[in-house]
């Protein structure tokens, strides 16, 4: 069963995440990020290669396309927050957007998610 990331994990991993765009939920132990592609096709294009590296891992996203637009957050429900199964996926559709314009400013910055969740 995946666990939570330590105050270390979310320390290494969470900054450089918001860095590429990936921005916290409000009221959550998750991320989200959005991706505007050139056209449907594209945004569906990622989408299937995003599903299967989650099917892959196990770990499957929340996730909506609205025309060239996908939102996707990313928690893991088996432990009630962020593990790394989350970042793995985060990292693995990072590099399958391509040059996809990322939206920003539709959450909060990942600072607040650096410290270790208290329950």
């Amino acid at each position: 069963m995946p666990t939570l990331l330590t105050e270390a994990e979310r320390a290494a991993a969470l900054p450089a995440l918001g860095d590429t765009g990936w921005e916290a939920v409000p009221g959550r132990d998750a991320i989200r990020k959005m991706w505007r592609f050139e056209d449907f096709s594209q945004a569906w294009g990622f989408m299937s290669r995003a599903a299967l590296a989650a099917e892959a891992l196990n770990h499957h996203p929340e996730w909506r396309n609205v025309y060239s637009l996908v939102d996707v957050v990313l928690s893991t429900h088996d432990c009630g927050g962020l593990s790394m199964r989350d970042i793995r996926l985060a990292r693995r559709m990072d590099a399958m957007a391509g040059g996809a314009e990322v939206e920003r400013g539709h959450g909060a910055p990942i600072p607040t998610l650096t410290a270790t969740r208290t329950a």
